[in-house]
């Protein structure tokens, strides 16, 4: 008897003998199963899919074309399936890490001009600010009572700050509180030093680490493909001078994160072109920890685009997971997606929980604000069936 109207008990021999399947369900024999089943998955018994299939649970790399035939045919579930698979053979030990931390914004005018960004003030308009060093220190200080470890040190292109002005901050900072990790300056930063400096890349970062830096944040990547880049932030650094930050961090032995904005006007073609940069340069180099891919948040913002909906997250992270075979660690992003969904990426690839973000600014002016205790993110862990522990940036566990 045929599963659905439309199909024939040759194509559901052909349903059931696909490795994929028959590993996910434990089948071992021809049964029938109901036709919403059949219909959800039943893409995956095209040839060629069952060969990706096969190869992601083999542990082998998948290409940029088999990346997209898996967002195209494979189902939600497919994706989750597999996402899974992927983080459980490098992360067996169902262990979900978070680190406490606080993202300090030491100014808010830009140069930028992004067409995605609530947060910044151009020079010279009301509302932009330039952060005292007695409201720095008052922020480390608070960060520290609450046992954080780390602050994320981020800012806009500040177009009359001198190089000098980032270099004493760190000093200063480091001076004071010894002990705290700074996590600090995305590429487009560091570009924006060089250029105010002349200095080169590499100078640059060589002062910022003598001063105190200990690592670089993934932000200002957006989607590493040039068209889209100058559609929505034209004045920001090119996807080349990202990765070469990048590449120049990690040869100086600095670790880096890596992150994704998507959902506004780029492709799921450079959505995967985004990827394989990644994954190319952590080839090369091995320096980045961890990725994290984020949704756009429109609201506020130049850009009047239809907001990720958390299906379309989920896939999207579960992908992440599958193609970055290099980058061990893939985080949830609950601060844009909110406690619950980020419980459900734990099923789709993510192994790590992010920050407990005691202050955070950016996506908020975006009208987007979700906020988790300790004990909070500790339990959405548990509950999803895993065991929270605290880490430092590179992922030694505290």
């Amino acid at each position: 008897m045929p599963l659905t109207t439309t199909s024939t008990p040759e194509d559901d021999k052909k349903f059931f003998a696909c490795p994929y399947y028959r590993h996910n369900f434990g089948i071992t024999e021809i049964l029938p199963v109901p036709n919403l089943l059949t219909l959800l998955f039943y893409p995956a018994t095209h040839e060629y899919m069952e060969k990706i299939v096969a190869k992601i649970l083999d542990g082998q790399r998948i290409t940029k074309e088999e990346a997209l035939l898996l967002w195209q045919e494979a189902s939600f579930f497919d994706l989750g399936f597999l996402a899974r698979e992927v983080r459980l053979r490098l992360h067996p030990e169902r262990v979900v890490t978070y680190i406490v931390d606080r993202n300090i914004n030491y100014t808010n005018i830009c140069i930028s001009g992004c067409k995605f960004c609530a947060y910044y003030r151009p020079p010279g308009t009301p509302g932009g600010f330039v952060l005292s060093q007695e409201e720095l220190f008052r922020k480390i200080e608070e960060t520290l009572a609450l046992g954080g470890v780390q602050i994320l040190l981020q800012g806009g292109l500040h177009p009359e700050l001198p190089f000098s002005f980032y270099v004493d901050m760190l000093r200063s900072i480091k001076e004071k509180f010894p002990e705290i990790h700074i996590h600090g300056f995305s590429p487009p930063e560091i570009i924006h030093f060089s250029k105010i400096s002349g200095k080169s890349i590499e100078d640059v970062l060589k002062d910022l680490i003598e001063a105190g830096l200990a690592s670089i944040p993934g932000g200002g990547a957006e989607i590493l493909v040039d068209r889209v880049r100058q559609k929505i932030s034209p004045n920001k650094c090119s996807a080349e001078e990202w990765l070469e930050v990048m590449r120049v961090a990690h040869t100086l032995g600095l670790k880096t994160t890596a992150t994704m904005m998507f959902g506004h006007i780029e492709t799921i073609e450079e959505r995967i072109e985004h990827l394989a940069r990644i994954r190319e340069l952590q080839d090369e180099t091995g320096g980045f920890t961890a990725f994290i891919p984020w949704p756009f948040q429109p609201g506020n913002t130049e850009l009047r685009t239809p907001k990720v909906l958390p299906v379309e997250y989920l896939k999207m992270l579960a992908l992440s997971r599958i193609f970055l075979d290099n980058v061990k660690n893939i985080q949830a992003s609950w601060v844009t997606q909110g406690p619950k969904v980020a419980q459900l990426a734990l099923e789709f690839g993510a192994n790590d929980f992010g920050s407990t973000m005691i202050e955070e600014n950016v996506v908020a002016a975006a009208g987007v604000s979700h906020r988790l205790s300790i004990d909070e993110i500790e339990r959405i862990i548990k509950d999803a069936g895993y065991i929270p522990r605290r880490r430092k940036m590179d992922y030694t566990l505290i």
